[in-house]
């Protein structure tokens, strides 16, 4: 078996979850300041990145991070680019740690629109998806925001996410499409329903043999993604916290069967700079295995 159909293979059918590590530029100070690291630590754009570079080694060496609770791993083009304990960072979670690497890959959001933010043009993605495959990466991540049940906008960021689907699927890779329902969208039932009509009838129109992941908001009703779960066109459904608590997230992803967690705030929550590497396992290691047990459930 290749080294892509046994990552599918893990992808489609082991259990755990999908740590998702790729907090970029906008994001990343307020990641640095709930792991203990205040803006007054850096003065450049490069020093920032390096200690959050330095925060994502110490995940993803620590003991309690491995492949027999996490799945994958969603890296920020940054971090794909530098390495870990002396390898390139996917060569190191594949080959050290059995944890499948994914790259983000949006630009951001654009401006809100008829209730919808958008993904930012890409326009040098082709040749980020080059280097991606050179990198040994499985997939791609992707974010669009719904903040309003508007059908247009809702029907918009389907097409745009469906649109780059099919173009990272031609350059060999597995897309995971994420139209993150914003949890205090005032219509949070309704944006979920309009939703999944759309990504249903875009699954049915991606032609044979070709899928994607998918990376959605926990739903209002359990169970409410089932169909997307079974669809031949998902390798595999996973959920992000969306600024619910580690302890509510999971409650409600336990309740969703099939669908398994891709967490990022959430996995980190507890986690300090300031904490031994003893301390720290122990932290991690209890943060993976809450998330694990429900994504399992």
């Amino acid at each position: 078996m290749s080294q892509v159909d046994e990552q599918r293979e893990k992808i489609r059918s082991a259990t755990g979850f999908i740590a998702a590590l790729d907090q970029s530029g906008g994001s990343t100070p307020k990641a640095l300041r709930l792991y203990g690291i205040h803006e007054d630590a850096w003065t450049t754009d490069a020093e920032m990145f390096d200690l959050v570079h330095a925060m994502r080694t110490r995940i993803m060496t620590a003991e309690a991070f491995g492949g027999d609770r996490i799945l994958g791993a969603i890296l920020f083009e940054d971090t794909m680019e530098r390495e870990v304990l002396g390898r390139p960072t996917p060569e190191y979670l594949w080959a050290v740690k059995h944890v499948v690497p994914f790259l983000k890959v949006d630009k951001g959001l654009d401006e809100l629109a008829d209730g919808v933010q958008r993904m930012k043009p890409m326009p040098g993605l082709d040749d980020l998806l080059g280097r991606a495959v050179d990198a040994g990466i499985f997939g791609t991540k992707m974010r669009s925001v719904i903040k309003e049940a508007n059908s247009a906008g809702i029907d918009a960021v389907v097409a745009q996410q469906f649109e780059i689907a099919g173009r990272i699927i031609d350059a060999g890779l597995v897309p995971i499409v994420e139209p993150e329902v914003d949890i205090h969208c005032p219509d949070k039932a309704a944006a979920e329903q309009r939703l999944k009509a759309g990504i249903l009838a875009a699954l049915d129109q991606l032609g044979d043999g070709r899928q994607v992941m998918l990376k959605l908001t926990l739903p209002e009703e359990d169970g409410f993604y089932s169909d997307c779960v079974a669809h031949p066109a998902v390798l595999r459904v996973v959920a992000l916290s969306g600024g619910y608590s580690r302890a509510e997230a999971n409650d409600r992803l336990a309740r969703n069967p099939g669908v398994v967690a891709s967490f990022s705030r959430a996995l980190t929550e507890g986690l300090s700079a300031q904490q031994s590497d003893e301390e720290f396992n122990a932290a991690l290691d209890r943060s993976i295995q809450s998330i694990y047990d429900a994504s399992v459930t």
